[in-house]
């Protein structure tokens, strides 16, 4: 379950679905652009904050269970994944939601725990393969 109320000075303690590790996650709007930051240990990665609602909006559209993938920026995502669909071009905003060059990757890892915290989704956990759906 998470913790926090999602800003940097409050931020979401959660945990990555295979439940390996922990970090904490909140929103920045004063970044340009405005960003959803994630911490893990000394790394810090950023996503554009327009993620949360996107994300949430292309799972309603699927209606049912997709699976999360979860790759570095320099490896492929798995066609039908929402680690696939962070970085297409097909998604709301054209590319990348990870605003990191070198950590825009992950995003199928980090972003769907925040999506639960928020009462949004749906995340399976297990030790590998989890999916996330709509609420």
């Amino acid at each position: 379950m998470a913790s926090g109320g999602g800003a940097k000075d409050d931020p979401w303690t959660l945990t990555t679905p295979s439940g390996g590790s922990e970090f904490q996650a909140w929103r920045d709007e004063t970044l340009d652009p405005p960003a959803l930051v994630i911490q893990v240990g000394k790394t810090q990665l950023r996503y554009a904050l327009a993620a949360i609602e996107d994300l949430h909006a292309m799972l309603k559209a699927a209606g049912d269970w997709v699976p999360l993938g979860g790759a570095d920026e320099q490896k492929l995502a798995a066609e039908g994944t929402v680690e696939a669909w962070g970085r297409s071009t097909a998604n709301p905003l054209g590319g990348w939601y990870g605003l990191k060059k070198g950590l825009r990757g992950r995003f199928g890892v980090y972003v769907p725990p925040v999506l639960e915290a928020l009462g949004l989704a749906e995340v399976e956990t297990l030790p590998r393969n989890n999916r996330m759906r709509a609420l």
